[in-house]
């Protein structure tokens, strides 16, 4: 604690982000990065803005960057917002798009930086429980609200919910902006998007990091009625013009154009995930279905804190979240499948002593 700080750091309990540990030959399961590497076509453009042009500033609307996502989702550039990672574009949401004077909805179990912008931010939060199989359910979110905003699927849980509920959810909730985080939509969800035409109050938003493989480049989106975006970018001019450097939007856009390597890599993860899934089960594990790149497991006769340890003793690294309701699940990212054969293998000798 420091005397020079403002009343508001001192309430603030940050985010703690996925270890990120220094072990030689670590099988690290715990932070949902992408196990294949990005597109050849990403390691080209970046390599071609490593040159003299670094000495400009980027352009600050990303129009290229911009433009790719529009198309690739047919929509208008004007319902597209771009920042520095989705977390940056979270912030940005929580500022510019949710009532403060009522309470924003989310899960009790869900993204633990939700509850880390109301703090930032004063906004009033009521978490909503997740019901015995640790699933959303729409109807509980009918009540009073300033915004309502849930990962899908979610997480850590790897659960989806549906079009039609979104699209419920929607209908009744016409007053404020409900937005669906869409990080894991492409291991085997159904995006919102489609619904934006018909919804003035729906913002997705959605990331490079997961399936384009590019959690170090940073690069985030919300895609909305053309107003929401608006309100985005005077938040964003307020505070930082320039949130994509050159590389980011050059490195975004190839990423994007890039459809083919997209496919094979993310349909490689969800066959790793049912493979996987069936192995731990054969273990013993439960695991919950999962649309997202990890799986969220528990075991009826071991504890999950004291499996992660063991795990950590071999060198594999997952996460586990010491919290109410979930203190006995791990989290465990979607590896390769000679990584995830060495977690089933450390798994099994574990269990048979």
């Amino acid at each position: 604690m420091s005397k020079f700080w403002s009343p508001i750091v001192h309430q603030l309990t940050p985010y703690v982000p996925g270890e990120q540990p220094k072990i030689n030959n670590l099988i690290k399961l715990n932070t949902n990065e992408n196990p294949y590497g990005p597109s050849s076509r990403v390691i080209t453009a970046v390599e071609i803005e490593t040159g003299n042009s670094l000495r400009l500033y980027p352009d600050p609307q990303s129009q290229r960057l911009t433009d790719a996502i529009a198309r690739y989702h047919q929509l208008k550039p004007e319902q597209v917002f771009v920042g520095n990672g989705s977390d940056e574009v979270l912030a940005h949401t929580f500022q510019a798009l949710f009532q403060h004077n009522k309470p924003l909805l989310f899960p009790d179990i869900t993204y633990s930086f939700y509850p880390v912008y109301c703090k930032l931010y004063g906004i009033t939060a009521e978490t909503i429980p997740l019901n015995e199989k640790l699933e959303i359910d729409i109807n509980d979110y009918g009540r009073t609200n300033g915004g309502i905003i849930f990962p899908n699927p979610n997480a850590p849980t790897g659960h989806g919910i549906g079009k039609d509920a979104i699209e419920t959810l929607l209908k009744s909730n016409r007053d404020s902006v409900v937005v669906i985080d869409e990080a894991y939509i492409d291991f085997g969800g159904t995006s919102a998007v489609a619904l934006i035409d018909q919804y003035p109050n729906l913002l997705v938003i959605q990331t490079l990091s997961k399936s384009r493989s590019l959690a170090g480049l940073r690069v985030g989106f919300a895609m909305g009625n053309a107003e929401l975006i608006a309100g985005l970018v005077r938040v964003k001019d307020s505070f930082n013009s320039y949130p994509l450097d050159s590389i980011a939007i050059s490195g975004g856009c190839a990423a994007i154009e890039d459809k083919a390597h997209f496919e094979y890599t993310r349909r490689r993860i969800i066959a790793s995930r049912n493979q996987l899934a069936t192995q731990l089960e054969a273990l013993g594990f439960n695991a919950i279905p999962s649309q997202a790149n990890f799986l969220f497991v528990t075991h009826p006769q071991y504890d999950a804190a004291d499996l992660a340890a063991q795990l950590r003793q071999r060198n594999i690294i997952v996460r586990f979240f010491n919290k109410p309701r979930i203190d006995q699940y791990l989290r465990i990212t979607i590896g390769t499948d000679a990584e995830c054969a060495t977690l089933v293998n450390a798994l099994q000798a574990i269990i048979n002593g």
